[in-house]
Formats: structure tokens, sequence, C-alpha cells
């Protein structure tokens, strides 16, 4: 399973943002996330726990941003996204927003023209200072992958309470500044594009109005062996009907 032991590391190549410099500010040491997904490519909760783990502070994160991002701007190597991903849920970490000053700050110095980007699950936007600090990025990748707190249970599998309703709400503060991310797959215990969850995650769509939607499927290992994987034709018809009210769709198999 992929694991990620710098706090910045590549630039790799994105199927979705290009050429991605990454950041993890998540413990170095095994994996940390509110969701342990079917598919995480970081593998199961259970098998990255740690007995010794720390979050990476704020001036941690900066030191290694400034070395990789002086470097490669020495070589003349191309970066177009400055992307927070890494082993888990990037907004658990407690300075995530001075972390995101500290990101943009940096960009502006060595990339002016590469776009910030954090993938999150979405489940900490409640908090005032998470959605602050994801409104200021350039690309705040929201995720839902299950139209039903039922359906969520069994892809994402959230600790703790989750309300798909209440993730909604939280999303909409956005009015539209974000892009949609969605998993599709299937598998024998669901199948996230079943007529009556795809309906619903339209609908979703519609409600929140997100200047993009990236829907993709597995594309790496993943921690459930049963799962199955959707072509990217039988994704285009799950979102024929959107793409025809104008929403912009990028489809990834």
């Amino acid at each position: 399973m992929l694991h990620f032991d710098e706090i910045v590391f590549g630039p790799i190549f994105s199927r979705r943002l290009g050429s991605s410099l990454g950041v993890n500010v998540l413990p170095s040491v095994g994996k940390l996330c509110n969701f342990d997904c079917v598919y995480c490519e970081c593998g199961w909760n259970r098998d990255g726990a740690a007995p010794q783990r720390r979050f990476p502070r704020a001036d941690e994160v900066e030191a290694a941003l400034e070395h990789k991002m002086s470097k490669a701007s020495q070589e003349g190597v191309k970066v177009d996204s400055i992307t927070f991903s890494g082993n888990g849920e990037p907004t658990l970490n407690p300075d995530f927003p001075q972390i995101v000053d500290v990101a943009l700050r940096l960009r502006d110095k060595y990339f002016p023209e590469a776009k910030v980007s954090v993938l999150s699950n979405a489940t900490m936007l409640g908090k005032p200072e998470i959605a602050r600090a994801l409104m200021r990025v350039d690309n705040p990748i929201l995720k839902i992958d299950a139209s039903s707190d039922e359906l969520a249970q069994k892809i994402n599998m959230p600790s703790g309470h989750y309300s798909l309703p209440d993730v909604v709400e939280n999303m909409k503060r956005f009015e539209g500044d974000f892009i949609l991310q969605t998993m599709f797959l299937k598998s024998p215990d669901f199948d996230s594009a079943a007529p009556e969850a795809l309906e619903a995650w339209r609908n979703i769509v519609r409600e929140l109005k997100p200047r993009e939607i990236m829907v993709y499927t597995i594309d790496r290992e993943t921690p459930d062996k049963r799962l199955k994987k959707y072509t990217v034709g039988e994704m285009t018809a799950f979102v024929q009907p959107l793409i025809d009210e104008g929403y912009r769709i990028q489809i990834r198999g």
C-alpha cells in the first residue's frame, strides 16, 4: 500500500492535477484518518496504527516546503499543483490553517502560477477555521462518494458521527467555489452507481453546484480485494445528465 514518509514529496504526475508536489501534514508513521475507505491506497486504518506518532508542526512543514520548492525552482522542475494529501485526512492536523498560509506564501514566492490543492473528505468543515482555510486555497477538492449515510458506512466507514446532510450543508458555504470528488465502484456489498443511489448523488450535485466535478474509479491496490471498477464509458453515462445541464466534469478511469 502507498505510504508517505516525507512531509513534502514529488513532484509526481497526478491524473487529475498534473505535476503535483505532495504535502503530507499527517504523521509519517502509520495512517491517520477519520474515514476507513474500502478503496484507500494507504490501506486500512488498523494496519497503519502506530504507538508513537505526531503531526508535523507548521514550522516543520514550512522548512520542508521551502527546501523542496527552492530546489525545484532552481532546477527548472515544473510544478502545476501543491497538493495536500498524504497518509490520511489533512485537515486533522491542528496547525492546518497556518500550514495553508505557509503554502500560499511559498507558492507565490517560487511557483506563482501553481495551484494549491487540498484533497479532503469534508468532515471537518463544521469547524469555521478549517472551512475558512479551505476557502483560501485554489482547489478545495471535497469528497462525497456516497449519496446516503447508509452507503457512506459501507464505502467510507467514518469513525464517530457522520451525517451526509450536515456535510452537504457545510459545503453550501462555498457557494459552488470548490471541486467535488466522487469515486464510483462496486462490491458484493454495495454499488455506488445503483440507479437510486446515482440519482440521489446527481441531486446532491444540483444542490451544491460545484464549479467542477471529478469522477473516477479505483486505479491502485485496494485493502478490500472484492472491489470492481467502472469504465470511463460507464462513468460518462452516469454523469451525462449533468454534462447536458452544463456541469464541468473530469472523468478518470
